[in-house]
């Protein structure tokens, strides 16, 4: 069954209150928690720091910066008070979460200046359990979460991590925190929340590991989908963005988004890369669209504005899109959207978008 998070940031808050509190009769101040520069007592109040800043990100629905607002503890505040914030601010992230829709996204900086209620969840989350991680390592003490919980953050905000041998390790590795063999140690590392591109009635929504391990097989990947959604298409492409996660080549921004439609809120269907763009700049589009979404115009909408996203990178030169011979619908979307027809095959057609030129005004919008 699909998670927002809530229960996972509530889980992960447990694990850590009830760690924290059999050693809350010691000495924080002064021991340096692991690896970081911070002492245990400034780790503990860190990690409350993030709970309740994601919560508020979350509540306010801010758009455009972090809410400008900082907590700290009261003088005289024990160990204890300190795992009791910890608790609550955890318990308002949980609440936060769980009563934010899915839609709403609001600011954070990495890397595309927003995150939804599940990249919130799994930002909480990872603070959590690496900063848990960091207290119990300055104090010596064991610890270690759940495995469920260390994949829920790697799948939604580590998409370009390639799995590892547990959950735990590979979260560690990517932190910096540990070791994996055949691995270059990790000194540099930021979440990476999807991709959300819009466009006047839609909005293209960067599908996750975790959203598309769900959609590959019969769940709905979080989305709400319209009758007949979603389409075979869909659950073969998802499969393919999964099988390229657990490969290690899988580069976010160049997988799939779900169409969603804005006026309720539905999914509509899939438009999405086969693979990264090739030595020549070259990248392959595809899509999809259920039956009951036709003939209003969504696909060329769509495609539009993520070929206008792709031919503004660098690494772009020309969109491509193969199409069946007998597809005319398809065909037509393409001619559409500006793309055009370059070859054929007995089987298919062949299709081209080339970089705009300088000045040409670009097709389609971000959000």
């Amino acid at each position: 069954m699909w998670t927002t998070g809530a229960e996972q940031v509530e889980q992960a808050v447990a694990e850590c209150v009830g760690l924290l509190g059999t050693v809350a009769d010691r000495d924080w101040e002064g021991v340096r928690a692991g690896r970081l520069e911070w002492d245990c007592r400034g780790t503990a109040v860190h990690i409350a720091s993030d709970l309740i800043a994601y919560a508020g990100q979350l509540a306010g629905r801010e758009p455009e910066g972090y809410t400008p607002f900082e907590i700290s503890l009261d003088e005289g505040t024990d160990n204890a008070g300190a795992v009791q914030v910890i608790r609550t601010t955890g318990a308002l992230l949980a609440a936060a979460v769980r009563t934010t829709p899915r839609d709403v996204r609001a600011f954070h900086p990495y890397p595309f200046r927003s995150a939804n209620r599940e990249g919130f969840a799994a930002m909480g989350v990872a603070e959590v359990l690496l900063h848990t991680h960091d207290i119990a390592e300055g104090l010596g003490v064991p610890y270690e979460p759940a495995p469920e919980l260390c994949d829920f953050v790697l799948t939604r905000i580590f998409p370009h991590v390639q799995p590892g041998p547990t959950p735990w390790t590979t979260l560690l590795w990517a932190t910096g925190r540990g070791e994996l063999a055949g691995r270059a140690p990790v000194t540099q590392w930021r979440w990476n929340n999807n991709l959300v591109i819009g466009t006047e009635r839609l909005t293209l929504e960067g599908v996750t590991p975790a959203a598309a391990a769900d959609l590959s097989t019969v769940g709905d990947g979080g989305f709400e989908w319209i009758e007949g959604g979603p389409l075979e298409g869909t659950r073969v492409g998802t499969g393919l963005v999964y099988k390229q996660y657990e490969d290690g080549v899988h580069r976010p921004e160049w997988g799939t988004y779900v169409l969603v439609r804005r006026e309720d809120g539905r999914a509509i269907g899939a438009m999405g890369f086969h693979s990264v763009p090739d030595e020549e700049g070259r990248v392959e589009v595809g899509y999809d669209l259920v039956e009951g979404a036709r003939g209003h115009g969504y696909a060329t909408e769509a495609l539009r504005a993520l070929s206008a996203w792709a031919l503004g990178r660098d690494e772009v030169r020309t969109v491509v899109a193969n199409v069946e011979r007998d597809n005319a619908p398809s065909q037509n979307v393409l001619s559409r959207a500006g793309f055009v027809q370059v070859a054929e095959d007995p089987e298919q057609l062949t299709y081209e978008l080339a970089q705009p030129r300088e000045g040409q005004r670009s097709l389609g919008r971000r959000s």
